[in-house]
């Protein structure tokens, strides 16, 4: 199939990149660093080895080839641009990977193309961009993919994600489908809404986050309290997640600065409506208030100036 990346950054950069190196037909769109990355290419330094790859670069999308499948990869800040550019590089009846944090954030796609097949795509994975069309991958590098169902039910294994599974793991992408996307979308929050935040806030890194008694309990009681939205709206998590996840994080991730802290250094836009925003809402429609995460939420609005009501 042939693939359009929007949002070459850290995470489009990088399994974009992979994709490309393996072979497959892909076609990036880029902003400010069209000029470099059509001159140089991307620049992949990873801990499975480093390697260059030369890409088709496009800075404008209606310069692009009508692609059977969209990653999109945009920061959910600017969602608002998809109206525009996915009808241009993807088939109306194609498949569009949306690999976001948040729930839900499948719909704005499934608005604009309603008889396209839409993915899910949750990237558990330490990758940065250091510079243009350079993307330094340090941690893991999984990718759970599963079928978009605007009800919120189980989809199971569709054709569409087995054909762009069977892609992925050709080009040595880590691939788990799975049949619930919104169950492993809460499940990727209980980590998300902790340390995203915290790390902004408390201005440290995730080894820095663990390293202290007090911070590790608050921790956990951020992920206890997703754990329990997350069962009130009808996706079952159990509490012995909590512990797993740090435990996990101390053990098997190196030190890690989250995307959210990267976008507030850089002054960026935090994703604070996908990541917290919608839960928060979600969760008190069916009677559960997150006042942990909304008063993270809060603080995190103060910090970036943005005074959303």
């Amino acid at each position: 199939m042939k693939y359009a990346v929007i949002g070459t950054g850290a995470i489009g950069g990088y399994y974009g990149a992979m994709l490309a190196r393996n072979g497959m037909d892909v076609h990036f769109l880029l902003h400010s660093d069209y000029q470099h990355v059509n001159e140089q290419g991307l620049r992949i330094d990873s801990i499975n080895g480093n390697f260059n790859v030369t890409v088709n670069a496009y800075a404008k999308p209606e310069d692009m080839p009508l692609c059977d499948v969209a990653i999109v990869a945009l920061k959910t800040t600017n969602n608002h641009l998809l109206e525009v550019l996915l009808p241009q590089v993807v088939k109306h009846t194609g498949i569009v990977v949306i690999m976001q944090n948040g729930l839900a954030v499948e719909q704005v796609a499934a608005d604009i193309l309603p008889e396209a097949s839409i993915i899910g795509g949750l990237c558990f994975i330490g990758s940065t961009k250091i510079g243009p069309g350079h993307i330094k991958h340090s941690d893991f590098g999984m990718v759970s993919l599963g079928h978009y169902m605007k009800d919120e039910s189980a989809a199971g294994i569709t054709p569409e994600l087995g054909l762009v599974t069977e892609d992925f793991l050709a080009c040595g992408i880590d691939v788990k489908p799975v049949e619930n996307l919104c169950f492993t979308r809460w499940q990727k929050l209980v980590w998300n809404v902790p340390f995203n935040g915290l790390s902004v806030v408390l201005n440290s890194s995730t080894a820095e986050l663990l390293r202290q008694h007090v911070t590790r309990e608050l921790i956990k009681s951020i992920m206890l309290e997703v754990i329990a939205a997350a069962n009130a709206c009808g996706q079952s998590l159990s509490e012995a997640l909590a512990e797993l996840m740090l435990v996990n994080t101390e053990t098997n991730m190196q030190d890690y600065a989250p995307s959210m802290k990267v976008d507030y250094e850089h002054n960026r836009p935090l994703e604070i409506n996908a990541i917290y925003q919608s839960m928060i809402d979600r969760a008190a429609r069916s009677g559960v208030d997150m006042k942990l995460a909304r008063m993270l939420a809060q603080q995190l609005r103060f910090l970036s100036h943005d005074d959303a009501q």
